[in-house]
């Protein structure tokens, strides 16, 4: 999930996360399987060793896991806690995408649901893909799933997810809004349990970036990189590969 940069986004929502995301209809598993063949088709790489950056609450990481030596990074304390109870023996770091360092290569890095996005800046987007490429072993594979274009960005828009549960009810409304290039979305949660209800808000901004600048990005720390325009949920995906020095090709 997205990796923030300062403190904890979603230290109120964190419980929620999973139930939220559920009741919107992200589908973890066929998400993993789509990843699985398309890491198959380009790792050149023989390990099968997968870091998942920005991993939020470890739900990739739960179905890949059975076909790779996984671990997961992430900024955020309450999602790692909810992401190494639903992944026992599985390592998790926490760190940010900018300047995590692990002293380790890896065949596949992962960065997923848009968690670029909260670069929000080129220079910055240019350095998370760079120091995530750094964890690459030649032929590894980097896949790293973009937030909205600026073209396709509704400026304006009200979305709406609602939780129906017997003992807890959900009702979670955003706003989105864009300035200099930054895309914010405002949330605002009311939570009801048997112990009562509460209201609050958290707010997260993204990197409005286009398909020019996330190739380049890939392209000037040397990957080689593919485009699928349908992604994993319509936002696209992009598939670096780590040449060998000095090289272009396999």
């Amino acid at each position: 999930m997205p990796e923030r940069l300062g403190l904890s986004l979603f230290d109120k929502s964190a419980p929620y996360y999973d139930v939220i995301y559920d009741a919107a209809g992200k589908n973890y598993k066929a998400e993993s399987k789509r990843l699985d063949e398309l890491i198959r088709r380009h790792k050149k790489s023989v390990g099968n060793a997968l870091l998942d950056v920005a991993c939020g609450t470890g739900r990739h990481i739960s179905y890949l896991k059975s076909s790779y030596s996984a671990e997961g990074l992430d900024l955020d304390p309450g999602l790692l806690a909810i992401a190494e109870k639903r992944n026992p023996g599985i390592r998790f770091h926490k760190g940010n995408m900018l300047t995590f360092t692990l002293r380790k290569e890896f065949d596949v890095v992962t960065c997923l649901f848009s968690a670029i996005g909260y670069m929000t800046t080129l220079r910055k987007l240019r350095r998370a893909v760079r120091n995530m490429s750094l964890h690459l072993k030649t032929g590894g594979v980097l896949i790293v799933e973009p937030w909205i274009t600026p073209r396709n960005f509704i400026r304006g828009r009200i979305g709406a997810v609602f939780v129906n549960k017997a003992k807890l009810k959900i009702a979670r409304i955003d706003k989105s809004t864009v300035r200099d290039h930054i895309s914010t979305l405002d949330f605002q949660y009311l939570v009801a349990t048997p112990q009562g209800t509460k209201y609050f808000r958290e707010r997260e901004e993204f990197g409005l970036f286009k398909h020019s600048e996330y190739m380049n990005a890939f392209r000037l720390t040397g990957l080689k990189v593919n485009y699928y325009d349908k992604g994993l949920i319509g936002r696209g995906l992009y598939v670096g590969i780590k040449p060998p020095s000095g090289g272009d090709g396999f």
